[in-house]
C-alpha cells in the first residue's frame, strides 16, 4: 500500500505538490493521470525518497521508503528507462542490482525472461531501443518480487506487443494482491488497465475514485436513436430533464433518459425504433473535462499557426 499524507513539495516560490492526500491499495491498479507539469513525477519521487517532501509524508506499506532494510523487495520502481549502465548487458546491470539484495542469478534469468530479454541478455545496455530499455527497467523492477510496483511511462516506445504485455502484467501482478501505481499519457491504454484513478493538475488531486465513476462524473451518457417517427418520438419522450438533439445523420440524440427508459417509451406509443444504443463518455473526454483548466503548458491551435512566408 502507498499512502500520501498533507504532500506538499515546493521548489522555491513555486508549489509542484500542493497538500495532496491519497491512498494507493492493494489487488487494484491504480492510473496516476495529470498534464505535464502536473506533479506526477516529483509525486512519485517523493514516495520513493528521491525527493524529500517540504512537508507532509508518504509511506510504502506501513513505514516511510528510506526506513525499509530491503526498499528492493518491498517497492519496484520504474522512473527513468535509461537510469542502466549503457556499458553493461543487460544480465549484468540486473546481478550487480541483485547482489546489492542477496538476489540470486536465477531471480535475474527469470526476470529477463519476464521482460522477453532472453535474447539480448548479453548485449550492452547502451545499444537497447527505447522499447528494450523499457522492458529492461520494468524487469529491474521485479528483481525482488515486491508487493509494489511504481512504473512512471512504463509504455513509452514499445510496440503493440509490448503495450499488451505491460497491461496483462499489471493486472496479473494486482490479481496477486499486489500495489500496482501506473502512469501514462495513452488514455486508451489506462482505460484497458486501470481499476481506479488519482487524476492531479497543478499539484492538486483533482479525481480520487474507481475509472468508471471518474468517467461518468466528468462526462454524459446518452441515448442515440434512429426512427422515422423522430417528431413523435420527441413528443412521446419530452419532459423535465430531457435533453433532445436531431444530428446532422438524421439520429436522435437522447440526454436524461436510459436507452431502457426510451425504447418503453417508443413501443408503448407503438413507435418502430431502427437502432437504439447507449453512448458513453470516454476516459479522454473525462481526462481534457477534469484537466481543461490545469493544464501549465497550452499549444495554439491549428488554426492559428499558420506559415510564415
Amino acid at each position: 500500500m502507498i499512502t500520501a499524507q498533507a504532500l506538499v513539495k515546493q521548489y522555491g516560490n513555486k508549489v509542484a505538490v500542493d497538500s495532496i492526500d491519497f491512498t494507493v491499495r492493494p489487488g487494484q491498479v491504480t492510473g496516476f493521470l495529470g498534464p505535464n507539469g502536473a506533479g506526477k513525477s516529483t509525486t512519485m519521487r517523493m514516495i520513493v525518497g528521491l525527493d524529500k517532501p517540504t512537508s507532509g509524508r508518504t509511506e510504502v506499506n506501513g513505514r516511510p521508503y528510506r526506513e525499509h532494510r530491503a526498499p528492493l523487495r518491498e517497492v519496484g520502481v520504474l522512473l527513468d528507462a535509461k537510469a542502466a549502465n549503457g556499458g553493461r548487458s543487460a544480465y549484468k546491470h540486473l546481478l550487480a542490482i541483485a547482489a546489492t539484495h542477496g538476489i540470486g542469478a536465477a531471480r535475474v534469468k527469470e526476470v529477463i525472461g519476464l521482460a522477453g530479454l532472453d535474447s539480448v541478455a548479453g548485449k550492452r545496455v547502451g545499444g537497447f531501443s527505447l522499447g528494450m530499455g523499457q522492458r529492461l527497467g520494468i524487469a529491474t523492477a521485479l528483481l525482488g518480487d515486491p508487493a509494489t510496483i511504481i512504473l512512471d511511462e512504463p509504455v513509452n516506445g514499445l510496440d503493440p506487443e509490448g503495450v499488451r504485455w505491460v497491461r496483462t502484467l499489471m493486472r496479473n501482478l494486482a490479481a496477486e494482491g499486489r500495489t500496482v501505481l501506473l502512469s501514462s499519457h495513452l488514455m486508451s491504454e489506462m482505460a484497458q488497465t486501470a481499476d481506479r484513478l488519482i487524476v492531479i493538475g497543478r499539484g492538486r488531486i483533482l479525481a480520487d475514485d474507481p475509472i468508471a465513476d471518474v468517467i461518468s462524473g466528468a462526462t454524459r451518457s446518452v441515448t442515440r436513436v434512429r426512427t422515422h417517427e423522430s417528431e413523435r418520438l420527441m413528443a412521446t419522450i419530452a419532459g423535465p430533464g430531457v435533453v433532445v438533439s436531431v444530428l446532422a445523420d438524421g439520429a436522435i440524440e437522447v440526454s436524461g433518459l436510459t436507452a431502457e427508459q426510451v425504447a418503453v417509451a417508443a413501443s408503448t406509443a407503438g413507435i418502430v425504433l431502427h437502432e437504439i444504443a447507449s453512448m458513453s463518455g470516454s476516459l479522454e473526454e473525462a481526462y481534457i473535462a477534469l484537466t481543461a483548466g490545469e493544464v501549465e503548458y497550452r499549444s495554439s491551435s491549428a488554426a492559428g499557426t499558420g506559415a510564415h512566408k
